[in-house]
C-alpha cells in the first residue's frame, strides 16, 4: 500500500509541473526558424534535412529505452517448469 501512495504522490507531482510548467512554441533559435521558413518557400532541400535531424534526435531515446527494456525482461523474467513424469521441461 505504502508503494501505491508513493506512485501516486509523485505522478501528482508530475501532472502539476507539467501543467505550471508554461511550454514556449517559439524555442527555437533565429537562424533555426528562419532555415525552416525558408525551405518551404523557395523548394530548397535544407529543410528536409532539418527535419530528418530532428526525427533522429527523437528516435533515439525510444531505441534506447526499448533496448533496455528488451534486456531487462531477458534477463530477469523467471523460467517456468513443468514436471511431467518426474522430468521437468522448460517452457521459454
Amino acid at each position: 500500500m505504502n508503494k501505491i501512495k508513493r506512485f501516486m504522490g509523485t505522478m501528482v507531482v508530475v501532472a502539476s509541473l507539467t501543467v505550471a510548467i508554461p511550454d514556449r512554441a517559439d524555442a527555437q533559435c533565429a537562424m533555426c526558424t528562419l532555415t525552416a521558413e525558408n525551405a518551404t518557400e523557395n523548394g530548397n532541400t535544407q529543410g528536409k534535412g532539418l527535419n530528418k535531424g530532428i526525427l533522429f534526435l527523437l528516435a533515439i531515446p525510444y531505441l534506447a529505452t526499448a533496448g533496455v527494456g528488451l534486456l531487462w525482461y531477458k534477463r530477469y523474467r523467471g523460467k517456468k517448469t513443468v514436471n511431467v513424469d518426474d522430468d521437468p521441461i522448460v517452457l521459454n
